[in-house]
Parts: C-alpha cells; structure tokens; sequence
C-alpha cells in the first residue's frame, strides 16, 4: 500500500475478546488463536542495541528506579510468557483488520517513519527495567482512525492511533512521552499483575493454589468467562507508568518537560469531557505536578542523552473524532 492509500478516518473496532483499548489508561488481552499478522516492522534482540545507551551521569545514573516499588507478587500468579503470546496473537488480528480497511500505516508513511524512529531511540533502554524486554519483539505500528489513543502491549507491542497524533499535533518529544508511559506499562507488567489479582480475588484460594503450579490452570485464568478479563490499570499503575515513561524519554534523547506540555493539551481537548485515557489517571493539575517535581533528577540523563538527528512534524490536523461511532471499546 502506498502512503497516499492510507485511510485515517477509519473506525475501527478492537477484537471484542479484548485489547488495550485507551491511551494510558485499559488493556485487554484475548487468548483466541489468531494466525495472521499485518504489516509491521520487529526487532530481534541484537537490533535493539542499534541506539546505544546514554552516557552514566555521576550520582544520577540510577534515575527514577528507586521511585517505583518491587514487581507485585501477583505478577507469579500468571505466567509471563502466556500473557505475552495472548499479546502477539491480538496485537496481529488488530493489524489485519486495520489492513483489511487500508487504514494500517505504511512502511513509507511519515508517521510510520516518525513512531519507529522514536521507539529504536527508547527500546534500548527498557532492558533495566524488565530483562525480559531483551527478548521481545518489538513491533510499531499507526492505525487509521481518529480516536486520541495509543498503546503498548505485553511483550512490546506498540500502536499510535493517527487522530493522537493529528488532533493534539504533538511533537516528537510528547510523542515520546506517551510511548514512554505506554512502554512502561508492559515493562512493569501491570496487565500480568491485574490479572493475578483477579485470579486472587474472584477464583478462591483452593482454585488459586493451582496457579502457583503453573499447569492447566494458567490456561484457565487467560480464557476465564470465555475471553479474558477487562483490565483497567489504578492510579497508581498509571503514577508509576509516568515515572518510568519520563526516565525512558529523557535517555532516548526526548526533552522529559514535555510531559507538561502534554498533558495540558490532553486537558484542552477534553473540555469537561474527560477522554477515556484520564479516567482512571490522577487529576490533570496533580499530574503536572508531579512530572515538574521529578524533572530535575531525570534534566541530567536528557542533558547526557545522544540527541535525535531528525525530528518529524505532525500530521495536518483532522476534524475531532466523534465520541459515540470512534470511542474504542472497553473504556
């Protein structure tokens, strides 16, 4: 497909068996096979290391990681690579049905080129946060529709949707911003941690103790009600996204600040009308806040940071998504 055939008014409906379905805010995963994939760019291993790390800073090396707690144990309710083949499979029926309305990006499309480019920049610093990040593979997509919506999956795979990018014309290093945040999600495991919440609170402890063995039972909580469940992450899943989403940015070489700037076109284009992905986020004022409080102990690593050579501009602005017919499923 060339660039110009690419669609960006699509609607386009997320599988209803699950799928992270809001900018910053819900996953959901579905455990049905699916065997096709579309159109998308991986990374093995050995090319994550394309973009090298930053330089040490002295005394700042250590970043913001002493600010997030230790991995839930909830987490070693569900095993790890389950969640992330159930990931691959939807994130691979999402890519199909985008290509089958034309309105998945094309390798030549500018958007494309802008997504990838950041994410080679940041995915080579994830592996202190998740070692198994190491082994992923990665894929970057943009999708068609007009939704404000982007997201990462378990095992790093991530998607922009083009109305994020054209509606709030956000620069490269709001645009890092988000994947940061969204990144920091599969690297903290929070959908892993949801669910072995669920399992803890809704199965019982006779069931729960199954679990622990890893066996068939694994298999049940990952298709349990016949999908899996609808996981939305709390506050304070979403705090510590934004905490690991800045360190991220400000080592790829992206300017942290602008998560400030960020979110103040988020709360613009809510107009009393919160979008999906600040319903469960603290409050947009406490959020600012907060980034503005971490940014000088994450200054130093972006000051050290090998600095993009090529920055992108956004996409002609597109009319607002409507809120009934684009809203994507889940929220």
């Amino acid at each position: 497909m060339k660039s110009n055939e690419f669609r960006t008014d699509a609607v386009l409906a997320l599988p209803h068996a699950g799928g992270c379905s809001c900018a910053m805010h819900s996953r959901r995963l579905f455990g049905a096979a699916v065997l096709a994939a579309g159109a998308s760019v991986s990374w093995p291993a050995a090319a994550q290391q394309a973009v090298p790390p930053s330089q040490p800073v002295p005394g700042a090396d250590t970043g913001l990681r002493g600010d997030v707690g230790k991995e839930s144990r909830f987490t070693k309710l569900v095993p790890a690579e389950q969640v992330e083949q159930a990931a691959a499979q939807q994130y691979a029926q999402m890519m199909r049905g985008a290509a089958e309305q034309r309105a998945l990006g094309p390798d030549n499309h500018p958007q494309v080129q802008r997504l990838r480019a950041i994410a080679q920049r940041i995915v080579p610093h994830t592996e202190p946060w998740n070692p198994r990040a190491k082994g992923w593979r990665w894929e970057v997509n943009l999708l068609g529709g007009k939704e404000i919506n982007a997201f990462c999956m378990p095992g790093g795979k991530i998607a922009f949707f083009h109305g994020i990018l054209a509606q709030l014309q956000l620069s490269d290093d709001e645009v890092a911003a988000i994947m940061g945040h969204e990144v920091a999600h599969a690297l903290r495991e929070h959908a892993r941690e949801r669910m072995g919440k669920t399992a803890a609170t809704r199965i019982g402890a006779s069931v729960l103790s199954a679990f622990l063995g890893l066996g068939s039972a694994g298999d049940t909580l990952l298709n349990m009600g016949g999908q899996l469940l609808t996981l939305k992450f709390g506050r304070e899943d979403e705090s510590e996204a934004d905490i690991v989403g800045m360190e991220l940015a400000a080592r790829a070489g992206y300017d942290p600040a602008a998560g400030v700037t960020l979110w103040q076109k988020m709360i613009a284009v809510a107009k009393g009308a919160p979008p999906q992905f600040l319903s469960t986020h603290p409050s947009g004022a406490t959020r600012i806040q907060d980034i503005q409080a971490k940014l000088p102990r994450v200054q130093p690593l972006y000051a050290a940071a090998d600095k993009p050579a090529r920055r992108f501009a956004p996409p002609a602005k597109t009319k607002p998504a409507n809120s009934t017919a684009n809203e994507p499923r889940g929220g």
